[in-house]
């Protein structure tokens, strides 16, 4: 099956839009993804994206930046290591910070993202939507819905946990779907 999103740019011809995997609407003005690529800047360019919050650890490649720099789109980069047992944990204190980020309505719209739009990106979207008031029930549905095949426990675990009182809002900034 063909995932071609297909718009006209003008009479004169055509050109293909490739969202990248797992990409989603979160809510209003907050999407996530796999990390985007060049065949995606087309797509993502339609978004009109105000920033990007990344997850990844690794240098931000030079071609998204430059993509970035000429897109006016803002780089929140976030390093978080991926939740694997027994060693590794993501640090609350970065997804604190990275939530401070999405509910300051002056960075929207904006896309979350790491490598693969899965657990990084679903831990990120998981407390999100503690902030928003949504049960546990349907916070580990969608987590592993996004997760498939592979959710993990310490994921589902970190989200339930995690304090929600590290989050900072800016008074006047915050999302109408948060109020």
């Amino acid at each position: 099956m063909d995932n071609t999103i297909v718009t006209e740019e003008d009479s004169s011809f055509q050109i293909d839009l490739y969202p990248p995997e797992n990409f989603s609407l979160v809510c209003p003005g907050v999407y996530r993804s796999s990390f985007p690529k060049k065949r995606h800047f087309p797509f993502i360019k339609k978004l009109k994206l105000k920033s990007i919050v990344t997850l990844i650890l690794e240098d931000y490649p030079e071609i998204n930046l430059q993509f970035l720099n000429e897109n006016n789109i803002k780089l929140y980069q976030f390093g978080v290591p991926g939740n694997k047992e027994p060693f590794v944990d993501i640090p609350e204190n970065i997804i604190a910070k990275a939530l401070t980020v999405l509910v300051d309505s002056r960075n929207l719209p904006t896309l979350i993202h790491c490598n693969k739009g899965k657990h990084r990106t679903g831990c990120l979207v998981g407390c999100l939507r503690r902030l928003q008031g949504w049960t546990f029930t349907s916070i580990f549905d969608e987590y592993r819905r996004f997760s498939n095949p592979k959710a993990r426990a310490m994921d589902q675990q970190f989200i339930e946990l995690f304090n929600t009182d590290l989050v900072i809002y800016h008074e006047g900034y915050t999302p109408d779907w948060l109020i």
